[in-house]
Protein backbone atom coordinates (compact mmCIF):
# COMPACT_ATOMS: atom_id res chain seq x y z
CA UNK A 1 0.00 0.00 0.00
CA UNK A 2 1.48 3.63 -0.75
CA UNK A 3 0.30 6.27 1.17
CA UNK A 4 0.60 9.37 -0.43
CA UNK A 5 2.15 12.96 0.79
CA UNK A 6 -1.70 14.58 0.86
CA UNK A 7 -2.54 11.64 3.38
CA UNK A 8 0.16 11.98 5.52
CA UNK A 9 -0.43 15.92 5.67
CA UNK A 10 -4.13 15.57 6.63
CA UNK A 11 -3.48 12.86 9.33
CA UNK A 12 -0.60 15.25 10.65
CA UNK A 13 -3.35 17.80 10.47
CA UNK A 14 -6.08 16.07 12.26
CA UNK A 15 -3.36 14.98 14.93
CA UNK A 16 -2.64 18.50 16.06
CA UNK A 17 -6.10 19.99 15.59
CA UNK A 18 -7.22 16.77 17.85
CA UNK A 19 -4.08 17.45 20.45
CA UNK A 20 -5.30 21.36 21.07
CA UNK A 21 -8.30 19.90 22.62
CA UNK A 22 -6.79 18.31 25.42
CA UNK A 23 -8.41 20.32 28.43
CA UNK A 24 -5.14 19.98 30.25
CA UNK A 25 -2.14 21.74 29.55
CA UNK A 26 0.67 19.68 29.93
CA UNK A 27 -1.50 17.11 28.31
CA UNK A 28 -1.69 19.29 25.25
CA UNK A 29 1.25 20.67 24.95
CA UNK A 30 2.77 16.88 25.52
CA UNK A 31 0.57 15.81 22.36
CA UNK A 32 1.27 18.78 20.16
CA UNK A 33 5.08 18.38 20.78
CA UNK A 34 5.10 14.46 20.54
CA UNK A 35 2.86 14.91 17.44
CA UNK A 36 5.49 17.55 15.67
CA UNK A 37 8.53 15.75 16.84
CA UNK A 38 6.99 12.21 15.31
CA UNK A 39 6.41 13.56 12.21
CA UNK A 40 9.60 15.54 11.88
CA UNK A 41 11.82 12.56 12.69
CA UNK A 42 10.89 10.31 9.72
CA UNK A 43 10.23 12.96 7.53
CA UNK A 44 13.08 11.92 5.46
CA UNK A 45 12.13 8.39 4.77
CA UNK A 46 11.39 7.05 1.67
CA UNK A 47 10.69 3.50 1.93
CA UNK A 48 7.45 2.92 0.70
CA UNK A 49 6.68 0.25 2.86
CA UNK A 50 8.17 1.94 5.91
CA UNK A 51 6.51 4.52 5.22
CA UNK A 52 2.85 3.01 5.07
CA UNK A 53 4.22 1.39 8.14
CA UNK A 54 4.36 4.65 10.32
CA UNK A 55 1.31 5.38 8.76
CA UNK A 56 -0.56 3.01 10.74
CA UNK A 57 0.93 3.49 13.38
CA UNK A 58 0.25 7.44 13.38
CA UNK A 59 -3.37 6.27 12.95
CA UNK A 60 -3.73 4.34 15.71
CA UNK A 61 -1.67 7.12 17.85
CA UNK A 62 -4.51 9.43 16.10
CA UNK A 63 -7.06 7.31 17.64
CA UNK A 64 -5.80 6.83 20.73
CA UNK A 65 -5.44 10.92 21.21
CA UNK A 66 -8.95 11.36 20.16
CA UNK A 67 -10.37 8.87 23.05
CA UNK A 68 -7.67 10.79 25.37
CA UNK A 69 -9.21 14.13 24.50
CA UNK A 70 -13.09 13.05 25.20
CA UNK A 71 -11.63 11.18 28.88
CA UNK A 72 -10.01 15.00 29.58
CA UNK A 73 -13.11 16.62 28.34
CA UNK A 74 -15.02 14.68 31.06
CA UNK A 75 -12.57 15.08 34.24
CA UNK A 76 -11.81 18.75 33.57
CA UNK A 77 -8.89 20.31 35.80
CA UNK A 78 -9.02 23.51 37.28
CA UNK A 79 -6.72 25.95 34.92
CA UNK A 80 -2.90 26.44 36.25
CA UNK A 81 -0.97 29.30 36.40
CA UNK A 82 0.37 29.12 32.27
CA UNK A 83 -2.75 29.46 31.22
CA UNK A 84 -4.75 31.79 33.47
CA UNK A 85 -3.47 34.96 31.52
CA UNK A 86 -3.33 33.19 28.52
CA UNK A 87 -7.15 32.97 27.80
Amino acid sequence: MSVSRISILQLYRAMMRESKKFTGYNYREYALRRTRDGFKEHKAKTDPAEIAKLYNIAQENFAVIKRQVVISQLYQQPKIVIEENGS
